[in-house]
């Protein structure tokens, strides 16, 4: 206890189990100070002045990462509020993630972000629809520029939209391969959105370091998959976003939760319940099949990223996360690779090398459950505390402004139209 008057050196949380990003460890004790990790110890690592948190054998693990969402009001705060500590933001406008950024170095109660800044795509391609107008390239002599002017912007990754395998216009092959050679001449990792099994191939065939989305039009045959994991490729399934888009009531799950609805607040929850509204088209593909292809990349020991894409419909930022938590067990991913997915995983691949694990010296985003997610992968949305940087955060549903208000309703509109335009084209029986 700390008398009243007392200076707070540090804080020390002690009895707890502690998952390091990668593994469980032996440590039932970890001190922070001045926002970085100081001590991990099997005893108590209280020093004289520290606050004490008794996590009673709760599990203490880092911040999660989402590795998959897009920008708009409220992303941060609410991502936060469900001990997403970082996003990592993979289509935005430059000036959306200038503000994103101010917003996450000035304000210590919501997440950091990274961002891709804009992807790269063909006229008219996938999502143009969405942020019109926007830079595009029509041939592969255009990929140095635009890798140059993404590294004007700021982005911290290179995103690459693969539309081979759909109706929309779609970059070359060659263009996505000079688009890679461009990307990591800099040093950029490079992230990979695709929607077939074909594009898969395609950008595996390029070198991306990152696949966005499990393709649903088919099998992946384990040739690919075994190309996928012999070249050290990460996938993120964003099995979250796949079960809305294919009918399925991911939305009433996460609602149906009170871990998760009763820290929504309204503009969450209004969210979901929208975009529980119509039937399912019966000619869409099954979600059984992403769930069989995320199987297959487990099985070969892909690295597997643990993202929302959120705010599609059917998901909310921090929320949906742990969503993609259940999804991926659900796959046969064990709750312990889950949780790495969403911490030590993501940090690794992106070069996040102050944060997502739980050592000496990282900074000191880190959550309190109390119980255990290596067991049951539920037992993440039992929240008990979060820090960002070593500062306990307060939990509190974002709450837009009018002209937040505003802007979400007409960026929603955009998803939704954008959505139900994939949905047509995904049940259209004709060959692609």
């Amino acid at each position: 206890m700390i008398g009243e008057g007392s200076v707070v050196l540090g804080t020390t949380v002690i009895n707890a189990r502690v998952f390091d990003g990668s593994t469980l460890r032996e440590w039932t004790s970890v001190r922070f100070a001045g926002g970085l990790i100081t001590e991990c110890s099997v005893v108590s690592a209280v020093h004289d002045g520290d606050e004490i948190i008794d996590a009673h054998g709760g599990t203490l693990f880092p911040g999660l990462i989402d590795s998959h969402v897009h920008l708009v009001p409220g992303a941060l705060a609410q991502s936060l509020n469900f001990g997403v500590t970082t996003v990592l933001d993979m289509f935005s406008t430059p000036d959306v993630a200038r503000r994103a950024r101010e917003q996450a170095r000035s304000q210590p109660d919501v997440a950091d972000v990274r961002t891709s800044s804009v992807g790269a795509t063909a006229p008219g391609g996938h999502p143009s629809a969405l942020y019109a107008p926007i830079p595009t390239l029509t041939a592969a002599t255009d990929a140095d520029q635009f890798v140059a002017d993404r590294v004007a912007d700021g982005a911290d990754y290179l995103k690459i939209i693969c539309g081979t395998g759909s109706r929309s216009p779609a970059l070359a092959p060659a263009t996505i391969a000079a688009l890679v050679s461009a990307a990591h001449t800099r040093g950029l990792v490079v992230v990979a959105h695709v929607s077939s099994v074909a594009g898969v191939g395609v950008v595996v065939a390029a070198g991306v370091d990152v696949v966005a989305h499990v393709p649903v039009d088919g099998v992946m045959d384990r040739s690919l998959v075994q190309r996928i994991a012999g070249a050290g490729i990460a996938v993120g399934p964003t099995l979250a976003t796949i079960e809305n888009t294919l009918g399925r009531r991911g939305a009433a799950a996460v609602l149906g939760d009170p871990r998760l609805s009763d820290a929504l607040g309204d503009t969450s929850t209004h969210q979901l319940a929208e975009s529980m509204t119509g039937q399912r088209n019966a000619a869409l593909p099954p979600y059984s099949r992403a769930e069989h292809n995320v199987r297959l990349l487990a099985e070969a020991g892909v690295t597997l990223l643990a993202g929302t894409d959120a705010p599609n419909p059917g998901t909310v930022f921090g929320a949906s996360l742990h969503r993609e938590f259940e999804l991926l067990v659900r796959c046969g991913v064990s709750p312990v690779r889950a949780l790495a997915a969403a911490t030590g995983e993501p940090a690794r691949v992106f070069g996040l090398a102050d944060r997502g694990r739980i050592a000496i010296g990282l900074q000191a985003d880190l959550i309190l459950v109390s119980g255990d997610p290596l067991t049951d992968i539920a037992a993440t949305r039992g929240i008990d505390r979060i820090w960002r940087a070593g500062m306990i955060i307060e939990r509190h549903p974002f709450v837009a402004t009018d002209a937040e208000a505003e802007e979400l309703d007409t960026f929603n509109q955009r998803v939704a139209s954008l959505v139900a335009a994939v949905r047509e084209r995904r049940a259209d029986p004709r060959p692609r």
